[in-house]
C-alpha cells in the first residue's frame, strides 16, 4: 500500500501531473503525464504548452495522447534549464465526444523540483582566475631543421626522378605482309564483289599515280575525264570499260561479265599506266 500511497500524493503535489523522474536535475528530460477518464467513444485532445511558460521549461515535443482503460493519458517532455521549484501552467484539455459535442477540462499546474548539476559542496560558487602561463621549455632547433633538410631533399629527388630522360625503346620487328589471296579462291568462295573491288582499287590506285588530279575522291565519270584530259595518250577507252564492268559488278545484282577477265585486264592497264 505504501507505493500507491506515495504515488497519489505526488500526483496531488505535482497539480494532478506525475513528474517523473522524482528529482530531476537541470538538463534531463522531465515526463509529465496525466490520466483524463472519458466515456466510450470520446476522444482527448491535448494542446501544446503555452509561450509564456517557455522561460520556465521548455517543450521538447508535441503532446502524445494514449489510450488507456477508461480514459486517456496525457504526456509532455519538457526540459529545465535553472534550478529551483517550478509552477509549470498547463493547456487546457479538450474531450471530443462521438456526436460532435466537446468538453474542455482545465490543464492544471505541473510543480517541478529541478536540482542542480554543481555539488552542494560549493556553498557559493564563483568563476576560478586563470592559471599563470607555464615557461615553455626550451626545444633544440636540430630536430625542425633535419626535418626540413630531409623534405627538402625528397621533393628534389621526386622531381629528378620524375623528370628523368625517356626509355629507349626497340624498333618493332618489320612485318611481312602476307600474299595476296588469288582470285580464284574468292570466286570459289562465291565472293565476286570482293575480286572487283580489289581491281577497282588498283586501277584507280594506278591512275592517281600517273595523273595525281584523278585522285581517288572523284568518280569513275570524274576520273577518267581528267585521265583522258591531262593523258590522251593513254588507253581511255579500255579504262572505261573496265571500270564500268566493274562497277557494274559491284553494286548490280545481276550481271553476266567475267568477273576474273575483268580483273586481269584491270591488273595489266594499271601496269601499263604506272610505266
Amino acid at each position: 500500500m505504501m507505493p500507491v500511497v506515495w504515488g497519489a500524493l505526488l500526483l496531488q503535489a505535482s497539480g494532478g501531473w506525475a513528474v517523473a523522474p522524482r528529482r530531476p536535475t537541470v538538463g534531463d528530460t522531465i515526463v509529465l503525464e496525466r490520466t483524463i477518464a472519458a466515456p466510450p467513444g470520446w476522444r482527448v485532445r491535448a494542446n501544446k504548452l503555452e509561450a509564456g511558460s517557455a522561460a520556465m521549461a521548455e517543450a521538447l515535443a508535441d503532446p502524445v495522447v494514449l489510450a488507456t482503460a477508461g480514459g486517456w493519458r496525457l504526456r509532455y517532455a519538457v526540459v529545465a534549464w535553472s534550478p529551483g521549484t517550478i509552477t509549470l501552467p498547463m493547456p487546457p484539455v479538450w474531450r471530443l465526444g462521438p456526436d460532435g459535442a466537446a468538453d474542455s477540462l482545465p490543464g492544471g499546474a505541473a510543480f517541478i523540483t529541478v536540482a542542480s548539476v554543481i555539488p552542494d559542496s560549493i556553498a557559493d560558487p564563483a568563476p576560478q582566475p586563470s592559471l599563470t602561463p607555464f615557461r615553455l621549455e626550451r626545444r633544440r632547433w636540430w630536430p625542425p631543421a633535419t626535418a626540413l633538410v630531409v623534405a627538402v631533399g625528397s621533393l628534389v629527388g621526386l622531381v629528378a626522378w620524375r623528370r628523368r630522360s625517356p626509355r629507349a625503346i626497340e624498333p618493332a620487328p618489320a612485318v611481312t605482309p602476307d600474299h595476296e589471296v588469288p582470285d580464284a579462291r574468292w570466286l570459289v568462295a562465291e565472293e565476286p564483289k570482293a575480286v572487283a573491288a580489289r581491281a577497282t582499287h588498283r586501277l584507280r590506285a594506278a591512275i592517281a599515280r600517273a595523273v595525281p588530279t584523278a585522285h581517288a575522291a572523284l568518280s569513275t565519270a570524274e576520273c577518267l575525264d581528267v585521265l583522258e584530259r591531262d593523258r590522251p595518250d593513254a588507253p581511255v577507252r579500255e579504262v572505261r570499260e573496265v571500270l564500268h564492268g566493274l562497277d557494274h559488278v559491284a553494286f548490280a545484282t545481276a550481271y553476266g561479265a567475267d568477273v576474273a577477265a575483268l580483273a586481269r585486264r584491270a591488273r595489266a592497264l594499271a601496269a601499263e599506266l604506272e610505266t
